[in-house]
C-alpha cells in the first residue's frame, strides 16, 4: 500500500470518528461524542424544564427551524438580534420560542464552553419541543457552525408565504432540496400554534368579484373566523391553526384539510391539488405514519445548507456574533 492510500485511509478513519462523513455535509448523530457527550441530555432537560412551567412557546420554537434554514441555512442567523437581521422581517414578526434556545445555550455553554453551536441547539431544542408537545422522538444530526450574518431582506425573499398557491410551495421547497411530499408532511406542523388575523383574513372579506369569501372554507368555520378577526380586526388577535387538537402534535391538521378548516389558504390548497391530494389523505389517516415520517423530514431540513469547517463560528451568545 502506497503513502497516498495510508494517507487516505487514516483521513476516512478519523473522519468517521468525529462524524465527518456522514451524509456528505459533516452532520453525525454522534457529533459531540468526544468533546461533549451529555449535551443532547443537558439541552433536552433545560428545554423539558422550561416547557413544564409553561408550554406556549413550544409551537414557536418548532417554527423557528424552518424560519432558519431556509434563510441562509441551517446556521442559527434567525436568532441574531440586530436593525436588519431576519427577526426584524415582516415574515418573522410572529417569531417565538427565542428564550427557550437562550437558555438551553447556556445550559450546554455551562458543562461544555465553546464547543455546542447555537444552531445545534436549536436543532436539539426543536426536536424536544415536539416531544413534549407529543409528537415521536428523532435522532438529531449535528455538526452546524453559526452563521455571522442575519439579512432581513433575505427573509422575505425566501421564506413561504400563508398565501401561495401550490405550485409556488412546492417550487419554494424544491429550491432548499425538498420533495412536494416533505413540503406536505413538514407544512403539518401546523397542527399546532396559531396565527394572526393579517395571515388569513384575506379569504374572508371581498375574496374576489365572484365570492365575497373563499368559496374552499368551511362555511360554520368561516363565521367562526370572522367573529375573531372582524372586517377592522386588531392584529393582536391569534387564532389556532388547528381547530381539532390545537395544542397536541398529531396528524388532526390533515383531517381539518379534509373539512376545509384549513387556516391558510396555502394549506388548504394542498387538499385540492392533484400533486398533493394524496399525501393529504394519507396522513390524515394514519397518525404513526405522520410522526415518522416528520422526523425524517425535519432532519432534511436540518441539513439545508449547513455550515461546517471554517465557515462559521460557535457563538458564546445566540443573539449576536462573537466579538
Amino acid at each position: 500500500m502506497g503513502l497516498l492510500q495510508l494517507r487516505c485511509l487514516l483521513l476516512f478513519a478519523i473522519a468517521a470518528i468525529s462524524g465527518s462523513l456522514v451524509r456528505g455535509y459533516g452532520l453525525s448523530e454522534s457529533y459531540y461524542q468526544y468533546t461533549c457527550p451529555q449535551a443532547e441530555a443537558v439541552i433536552q432537560k433545560a428545554v423539558f424544564d422550561e416547557l413544564n412551567k409553561d408550554s406556549e412557546p413550544a409551537p414557536g420554537v418548532l417554527r423557528l427551524q424552518l424560519h432558519d434554514c431556509f434563510v441562509e441555512g441551517c446556521d442559527g442567523s434567525v436568532l441574531l438580534d440586530g436593525p436588519y437581521s431576519e427577526k426584524t422581517a415582516d415574515a418573522n414578526s410572529a417569531l417565538d420560542g427565542f428564550e427557550i434556545i437562550d437558555i438551553a445555550k447556556a445550559a450546554v455553554e455551562a458543562v461544555c464552553p465553546g464547543v455546542v453551536s447555537c444552531a445545534d441547539v436549536l436543532a436539539y431544542a426543536v426536536r424536544d419541543s415536539v416531544l413534549k408537545m407529543g409528537g415521536e422522538y428523532w435522532e438529531v444530526e449535528a455538526g452546524r457552525k453559526d452563521g455571522i450574518r442575519s439579512d432581513a431582506a433575505q427573509a422575505e425573499l425566501y421564506l413561504p408565504s400563508p398565501h401561495f398557491s401550490v405550485t409556488q410551495l412546492i417550487d419554494n421547497f424544491a429550491k432548499k432540496g425538498l420533495s412536494a411530499e416533505q413540503m406536505v408532511i413538514l407544512s403539518g406542523a401546523h397542527t399546532v400554534g396559531s396565527a394572526h388575523c393579517d395571515k388569513f383574513v384575506n379569504r374572508l372579506y371581498n375574496y374576489n368579484e365572484q365570492y365575497y369569501t373563499d368559496p374552499t372554507i368551511d362555511p360554520v368555520y368561516a363565521d367562526y373566523l370572522r367573529q375573531q378577526c372582524p372586517e377592522t380586526y386588531d392584529n393582536s388577535t391569534e387564532v389556532e391553526n388547528d381547530a381539532v387538537t390545537p395544542e397536541l402534535f398529531d396528524s388532526n391538521y390533515y383531517v381539518t384539510l379534509q373539512e376545509n378548516k384549513g387556516l391558510f389558504s396555502s394549506d388548504q390548497a394542498l387538499l385540492w391539488d392533484d400533486r398533493t391530494s394524496n399525501a393529504v389523505k394519507s396522513l390524515a389517516q394514519d397518525h404513526g405514519k405522520f410522526t415518522k415520517k416528520f422526523g425524517e423530514a425535519m432532519r432534511a431540513l436540518a441539513a439545508i445548507e449547513v455550515k461546517t469547517g471554517d465557515e462559521g463560528e460557535i457563538r458564546r451568545c445566540c443573539h449576536e456574533v462573537n466579538h
